[in-house]
C-alpha cells in the first residue's frame, strides 16, 4: 500500500500486537495557517494520510507531536487528535510560558497530555531552554510530560536542569547520540542515569537523524537502540516520526523503521511492552 510521505509499500515482517501505538507522529494540514514556514513546512500530510500508514503497519493507538512550523498555535495537532479519537489519540504541545491556566485545562480536555521544547537546531525552535523548567512545574500539576528535542551534547550539558524537573521527562530519537562515538558518547551515560532515576522516557524513533552508515538498516544506530532495551525496556517507546519532515528527498519506508523494532527487540513480550503497555501507562490510554 503506497502512503504519502512514506517510501515503499510493503507491510511489516512481524504482526503488531494489539493496541500497538505510534508515540511520534506530525500532522500538516493546509486548513491551519502556518506559523513561519521552517524546514518540511510546505508538507501535505493530514490525518487521513495518517490513517492508511496505520493500515500499512497495523498500529491503532497514536501521538501527536506539534510541529514547529505551526509555533504555539496547537489547533492543527487538537484537531489531528479529535478526528483520531481521544479512545485512540494523545497529543503534545508547544506553549510558552505566559499561557493561561484556564487554556491549559482545555487542552488537557481536548487530549493534549505532554509539552515538547525542540532546541536541536537554532532555526526551527520556537521556545528557548529557560521555558523548560517554568513550564515543566505546571505540567506536572496537569499529569503531563515535558518532551524534549535534544542533541546528546546538549543532553550532557543540560543533565543537572533534567534531573531536576517535576514531571516525567520524554527524550525524543535515541537522544540523538551521535556517530561514530554511538554507546561511549557521554550522553549515554547521562540518559542512563536520568533512567535510573524512574521518571524519564526514551523514544526508540528517528533511526536517520544520526547514522552514518545510512538506510535501509541504519546498522551503526542498532547498538545505541539495544543499549537502552537492555538497560530499561520499561522506560522505551516507538515512534515513526511520520512524515519525517526532515527528509525532504527520500522519505525512509516506514515499514522498514518498524521492522527496525524486531532487529533490536528480538523477544516479543518486549516488543509488546515497548509498542503497548509503555504508552498506555505514560500516556494514559485504557488497556483492553
Amino acid at each position: 500500500m503506497a502512503v504519502p510521505n512514506s517510501s515503499g509499500t510493503s507491510t511489516p515482517r512481524f504482526k503488531t500486537p494489539r493496541d500497538a501505538t505510534d508515540c511520534h507522529v506530525q500532522i500538516y494540514d493546509a486548513r491551519f495557517e502556518l506559523a513561519w514556514r521552517v524546514l518540511g513546512a510546505t508538507l501535505q500530510a493530514t490525518v487521513a494520510d495518517y490513517r492508511l500508514l496505520q493500515e500499512r503497519l497495523g498500529t491503532t493507538r497514536a501521538v501527536v507531536v506539534q510541529p514547529a512550523a505551526y509555533g504555539t498555535d496547537n489547533e492543527v495537532t487538537m484537531d489531528a487528535v479529535a478526528q483520531l479519537g481521544l479512545e485512540r489519540a494523545r497529543g503534545v504541545a508547544v506553549l510558552h510560558p505566559s499561557v493561561r491556566e484556564e487554556k491549559l485545562r482545555a487542552m488537557h480536555e481536548r487530549g493534549i497530555r505532554g509539552l515538547r521544547f525542540s532546541q536541536h537546531d537554532a532555526r526551527t525552535a520556537v521556545t528557548t531552554a529557560e521555558m523548560i523548567e517554568p513550564l515543566a512545574r505546571r505540567a506536572a500539576a496537569l499529569g503531563w510530560h515535558v518532551q524534549l528535542h535534544l542533541r546528546g551534547a546538549q543532553i550532557v550539558e543540560m543533565e543537572e536542569l533534567l534531573r531536576r524537573l517535576p514531571c516525567p521527562l520524554v527524550i525524543d530519537h535515541m537522544a540523538r547520540i551521535p556517530q561514530p562515538l554511538a554507546t561511549e558518547h557521554p550522553a549515554m551515560a547521562v540518559v542512563r542515569r536520568l533512567l535510573d532515576a524512574g521518571n524519564t522516557w526514551v523514544k526508540l524513533s528517528g533511526a536517520y537523524l544520526d547514522t552514518q552508515t545510512g538506510a535501509p538498516r541504519y546498522a551503526d544506530v542498532k547498538p545505541v537502540a539495544k543499549a537502552f532495551v537492555k538497560h530499561a525496556p520499561e522506560r522505551l517507546l516507538w515512534g515513526s516520526e511520520w512524515p519525517h519532515p526532515t527528509e525532504r528527498d527520500t522519505k525512509p519506508d516506514d515499514a522498514v523503521l518498524l521492522d527496525l523494532l524486531q532487529e533490536w527487540v528480538p523477544d516479543e513480550p518486549t516488543r509488546r511492552r515497548i509498542l503497548v503497555d509503555n504508552p498506555a501507562q505514560l500516556y494514559g490510554f485504557l488497556q483492553t
